[in-house]
């Protein structure tokens, strides 16, 4: 039998796996040159299958575009980059912090469940319908 203290090492959480992918497509989008962001390749696979756009084609240019200061733009590209945008930027910083201070990070569960969130997913989800539909 053992007696030497056992350490375990933190689990990392979704919301922390998400801040963390959100925070290496903001440093994407800052690298990428916005005077060229619009002659670039389709990288959508539905939009490559249909010729349809997705519930989120146009978030990378909308991305590219808000980081560098063109708001218009941004929101041209895509009217809910920015909201994102700053999303992820807080999500990051609330991540950071309660890591930072030992403490929990917040709970996806809990985010996608609260009523504001709900609001913006079905506010997205009826945008992309209609952009669908007058695609057609």
């Amino acid at each position: 039998m053992s007696t030497a203290p056992t350490t375990t090492t933190p689990r990392v959480a979704s919301t922390e796996w998400i801040a963390a992918g959100g925070v290496v497509a903001l440093g994407v989008a800052v690298a990428m040159d916005p005077a060229g962001i619009e002659d670039g390749p389709v990288i959508c696979p539905f939009r490559l299958l249909t010729g349809l756009p997705c519930p989120g084609c146009g978030l990378t240019r909308s991305w590219v575009y808000g980081v560098h200061g063109q708001w218009g733009d941004s929101f041209a590209s895509h009217p809910f980059g920015l909201p994102l945008l700053v999303a992820v930027l807080v999500l990051a910083v609330v991540v950071v912090t309660r890591r930072v201070r030992r403490g929990t990070p917040p709970s996806i569960d809990r985010i996608v469940g609260h009523p504001v969130t709900k609001i913006v997913i079905g506010a997205w989800l009826a945008f992309s319908a209609v952009r669908l539909a007058l695609a057609l």
